[in-house]
């Protein structure tokens, strides 16, 4: 699909505006959907090493470049990972499974070596500035697979046990997973449709925040996700409010991650 029009339709269930500039940038970023089922076909060679420069293009906070990757091939590591993950299938599926890391281990590493302190890696700014600089490079990376045919789909639960995986991947203190990635070729007798997402006007906001003025677009992109679901033929209950209202109703929707903070400490970041 590249059609602007329709690639807009198929994202918001409707048409919210028309464009008057379009490129192929903007169709690959319009085109994204979760793939869930891939083949085993492996990854042409320098694939993984474009991936890597799409990702080290990205935006990093004071050029410190506070995240790493491990890229995962082993068939019994992906089993393990997939495992630690929810038992998702499509990890031991894909040729290629990118464990996307927030890094402080290198610069302590660095300022060790030069004789420095580095007092300042123990706070909370350090560690969201490496879980960001994470998710921009990983980000990046699923963009250029995707722009080159291939399918991604983002791992949270890589995050319900964090001290597992961490043994799995042989992390150093300071170093933990954020969430993986899968990347390969998409099983083309499991068709993935755009998922619409809310309307411009819950998530857009000009000059101040509103969040009373949003009630109108919630319930307008409730229709329009049942309606999805039910095209799809998924077996979702209730509308986006509802299936949003559950995942945050008790602790255990957490699935584990209710203790990422004591893991984290473990891990070596205090969050000071």
């Amino acid at each position: 699909m590249t059609n602007p029009i329709e690639l807009l339709r198929s994202r918001y269930g409707e048409i919210p505006f028309n464009p008057e500039e379009w490129n192929d940038s903007l169709t690959a970023l319009l085109s994204h959907r979760s793939i869930r089922s891939y083949l085993s076909d492996p990854l042409p060679e320098g694939t993984l090493e474009l991936l890597i420069a799409a990702a080290q293009s990205a935006s990093t906070s004071s050029n410190l470049q506070t995240w790493s990757v491990v890229a995962v091939e082993d068939p019994e590591r992906k089993e393990e990972l997939s495992k630690l993950a929810g038992n998702q299938a499509h990890i031991k599926q894909v040729p290629l499974f990118l464990v996307w890391l927030a890094d402080l281990a290198r610069l302590s590493y660095v300022a060790d070596s030069r004789g420095i302190s580095h007092d300042a890696l123990e706070y909370l700014e350090m560690f969201v500035m490496a879980t960001i600089d994470a998710t921009l490079a990983a980000q990046n990376a699923a963009v250029a697979a995707e722009s080159i045919g291939l399918g991604t789909v983002y791992i949270g639960g890589i995050r319900n046990r964090p001290q597992e995986v961490a043994e799995i991947l042989n992390l150093p203190s300071s170093v933990y997973a954020v969430f993986g990635l899968c990347v390969g070729y998409p099983n083309p007798e499991v068709e993935a449709a755009i998922k619409p997402r809310l309307p411009q006007s819950a998530v857009l906001h000009r000059e101040t925040y509103k969040l009373s003025e949003q009630e109108e677009a919630i319930a307008h992109y409730n229709d329009i996700i049942k309606e999805f679901y039910t095209e799809q033929k998924m077996n979702v209950p209730g509308d986006w409010s509802e299936h949003s209202a559950q995942r945050i109703a008790t602790v255990e929707s957490l699935r584990g991650r209710d203790r990422l903070r004591e893991a984290l400490n473990h891990l070596g970041f205090k969050l000071l």
